[in-house]
């Protein structure tokens, strides 16, 4: 399970594998100065929602990973977030099947 630092002040915490994918999409529209929405579903342990974040490149992010062996990517997924990246509804976190990702979110310092 790794981690995006958002602020410095907010952790959300999302498989490995996801947060890859999650990554290559979010560093694409940063790279192009792009502002978007990223939406997930919560932890029952946070009450089972829904979180939505602004990610701008003003914003500070960093992406830590658990496991020391780059996952591996699958094009058609990227495909699918970026799409959803460049929606009126933003980019949702799904997995490959395209069903909602849970990550948890953990405040800093709130």
């Amino acid at each position: 399970m790794g981690f995006m630092v958002y602020d410095s002040s907010t952790q959300i915490s999302f498989d490995d594998r996801v947060l890859a994918h999650l990554e290559v999409v979010i560093v694409s529209k940063l790279r192009r100065k792009e502002s978007f929405a990223l939406s997930w579903r919560e932890s029952p342990d946070n009450g089972d929602g829904r979180t939505t974040i602004w990610i701008d490149p003003s914003i500070p992010l960093r992406f830590r990973y658990s496991g020391s062996r780059p996952p591996s990517l699958d094009r058609e997924w990227m495909e699918r977030l970026a799409a959803a990246a460049a929606s009126s509804s933003g980019l949702i976190a799904i997995d490959e099947d395209g069903q909602p990702v849970v990550g948890s979110t953990h405040e800093r310092g709130v």
